[in-house]
């Protein structure tokens, strides 16, 4: 046997069907589509995967939202300089403070001192973070700042590791 001798095995290899060239090819008016029907019809009859027959498609039904959602996201709670005026000269201001005169919802969320209004007492303030100007205008009014380290929770402490003073009372209680 030698590679001219070579040929394909009897019926293996066919004409291709032409489709719609006259009623005498045996394929051709409606060329094997049937009659009517989607099937019929033009080249997006069926509309792909997502086609519901008609239906509104399940992705045209679920409520998308735009953009995505921050999952480590901390959310401070606002204090200005100016409410910090209501208190006495000389008084260290805390998370627990400012709770218990309704200027925070709750003493074990993140606080933040913004530096709108002015400031005419001498004050040490506890908080987890300061702006700029507040904490220029309440070093200018004579007062101090101290900041408190932010607790790691949530989905952010799965990701970040946690502060020497957390990990060994974590690994005192085990």
């Amino acid at each position: 046997m030698k590679l001219n001798d070579l040929q394909p095995a009897e019926g293996s290899k066919t004409k291709k069907t032409r489709v719609g060239r006259g009623i005498s090819a045996g394929k051709g008016k409606t060329a094997g589509r049937g009659t009517k029907g989607a099937g019929a019809r033009g080249r997006h009859a069926r509309k792909g995967p997502f086609f519901e027959g008609g239906q509104l498609p399940l992705i045209r039904r679920l409520p998308f939202k735009r953009g995505f959602t921050n999952i480590f996201r901390v959310e401070y709670q606002e204090v200005n300089v100016a409410d910090l005026d209501v208190f006495d000269a000389g008084t260290v201001i805390t998370a627990a403070l400012l709770a218990d005169k309704g200027f925070i919802r709750d003493a074990k969320d993140p606080v933040v001192v913004l530096g709108n209004g002015d400031l005419t007492k001498k004050f040490t303030v506890k908080a987890h973070r300061f702006t700029k100007t507040a904490q220029s205008k309440i070093e200018a009014a004579g007062g101090s700042i101290e900041k408190l380290e932010l607790l790691v929770t949530g989905a952010r402490a799965t990701v970040k590791k946690l502060p020497q003073e957390q990990l060994a009372k974590l690994q005192g209680k085990q």
